[in-house]
């Protein structure tokens, strides 16, 4: 440093962590994997797994993202604390829609009979 103070303190100061080139590329490289392997998914009927493949495919694209592209596997630890909770409360949310749905399947199943396509 250059002997100046931070103007909010030094407790405020933050730098930022650089990732190495190799490790972008090695998880740019799984995304595009895991992308082909989404639209590979495709290709099997799977029944009810469809949805939980596409699901915890998703989830991994994502984690990657969260951890090395926005540099959470680096930063202080409340941050993923935060963004675990963040994702609890979307769970949650999404799993009551969930279960209001299936209330109105039977009248949604009727329609799409007396509508076909």
């Amino acid at each position: 440093m250059s002997g100046k103070r931070h103007p909010a303190g030094d407790e405020f100061t933050h730098y930022a962590h650089i990732v190495p080139a190799g490790v972008l590329t090695g998880v740019f490289a799984a995304l595009l994997a895991l992308t082909y392997l989404t639209v590979a998914a495709t290709w099997y009927d799977l029944g009810q797994l469809n949805f939980w493949a596409a699901i915890g495919i998703a989830t991994v694209k994502a984690a990657l993202v969260a951890l090395y592209f926005m540099h959470l596997r680096y930063d202080h630890p409340f941050n993923a604390v935060v963004l675990l909770a963040a994702l609890l409360f979307l769970f949650i949310f999404v799993s009551l829609a969930l279960l209001d749905s299936t209330v109105y399947q039977p009248d949604i199943r009727a329609w799409q009979e007396a509508n076909p396509r």
